[in-house]
Formats: structure tokens, sequence, C-alpha cells
């Protein structure tokens, strides 16, 4: 009994995601992938915001296929006051 209820639970969120008409899921994906390609581009060019980077001659390599995207993340990092609560924000953790 307890597996049927699970499968129910499963499939209606199924439909749930798959009907969403409000974009929401396109959303939280496009931010999750901008989020993901800024903390890869601080990893590589970290030495750029003043983060000394070890690898750095290694990562100039990539820095070509990253070009057009150097400088909107480094705009985007310049502003960014806490990773953090940027993170965590989306959760409404504070009591």
């Amino acid at each position: 009994m307890n597996a049927l209820k699970n499968f129910i639970e499963n499939f209606k969120l199924f439909f749930q995601g798959a009907t969403d008409f409000k974009g929401r899921a396109y959303e939280l994906l496009q931010t999750e992938a901008r989020i993901e390609m800024d903390n890869f581009l601080l990893i590589c060019y970290s030495d750029l915001l003043g983060i000394p980077l070890p690898i750095s001659y290694y990562t100039l390599e990539l820095l070509p296929y990253l070009n057009d995207e150097i400088n909107d993340w480094d705009k985007r990092m310049m502003n960014r006051k806490s990773v953090w609560e940027e993170r965590w924000a989306d959760y409404d953790l504070d009591p």
C-alpha cells in the first residue's frame, strides 16, 4: 500500500513538473546553469579578481573559448556581496 501511495505521489509530481506553463522550472535551470558557469570561471580565472591561482598558466588555454563570458562574469563577481546569501536566499531559512 505504501508503494502505491509513493507511486501516485511521484506520478502527480511528474505531471506537475511536465505542465509547468509559467516557466518556473526553465528559469531555475537557467539560474543554476549560470551559477555553475560562474563557479567554473571563478575556479579558472580567480587571479583576475586578485585571488592567487597556481595553475593559471594551464587555464589560459581555455581563454579563447570563454572570452565572451569573461566580461559579464567579472561584473557579476564584483557585484556579489555574499555567495552564501545568493545561494540560500531561495530557500527562505530565516525564522
